[in-house]
């Protein structure tokens, strides 16, 4: 099967090669790359800063130029889109609302007990947060409980959309300010989904997502 040539000499050599059998993520020196791939070193420079800014390759002083795993990410132009126009938000949240329903029964049917002892701590730690003095907002309880849910996911687009979704959420300050009461809702879905979770129930744990996503439409400004 023929296939479109990726767009740059460095870009199909990584495709093409794995590279040294003790060490399989260590590549070439520049010059070595440069002469086995044909192109010039500040072109190949050019063409690495491209694989960088993918998440593909990570160049330091002292271990060199290596592969990084594979990780899916549109965040760089999803940040751009929200930066031009918030409301491009609300757009991809509805994208994201739709995937996570879709793959919902698939990743949670993946998780393990110790996934389900990490989300009850996220309920544990938010409820904390939101009980105490002074009160918290449990952002960071709230990102990590809805990736842990699709982290077993056999599916590297679908996770690396949704981890572009958080960074977006932070980009228009909805991690910085929310009413209490509606705070208080909606970790009241997340205990319910999470219950649902530990006990099996894929549909119910579903069910309480579904309602809880439609209360950021309603999120008090």
């Amino acid at each position: 099967m023929s296939r479109k040539p990726l767009p740059s000499e460095f870009l199909q050599y990584l495709a093409a090669h794995e590279n040294g059998a003790t060490d399989p993520d260590r590549l070439p020196s520049l010059e070595e790359l440069s002469a086995e791939i044909s192109v010039s070193i500040p072109k190949l420079r050019e063409q690495m800063e491209v694989a960088r800014q993918w998440g593909l390759v990570e160049a330091r002083p002292r271990t060199g130029i290596r592969r990084k795993p594979y990780t899916f990410s549109v965040t760089p132009t999803l940040l751009y889109a929200v930066t031009l126009n918030p409301t491009h938000f609300n757009a991809f949240s509805e994208l994201r609302t739709q995937l996570e329903a879709a793959f919902w029964c698939q990743a949670v049917a993946a998780l393990t007990p110790e996934d389900h002892t990490e989300l009850q701590n996220c309920i544990t730690l938010a409820w904390e947060k939101l009980n105490g003095t002074p009160i918290r907002i449990p952002h960071p309880e709230h990102r990590t409980l809805h990736l842990t849910i699709f982290a077993r996911l056999d599916n590297p687009f679908v996770r690396g959309l949704l981890e572009a979704y958080w960074e977006a959420y932070e980009a228009v300050e909805l991690d910085s300010y929310a009413d209490y009461t509606y705070l208080r809702e909606v970790w009241s879905y997340h205990q319910r989904m999470v219950e649902a979770i530990v006990q099996g129930n894929l549909e119910a744990s579903k069910q309480a997502f579904i309602e809880h996503t439609g209360l950021l439409r309603h999120r008090p400004h």
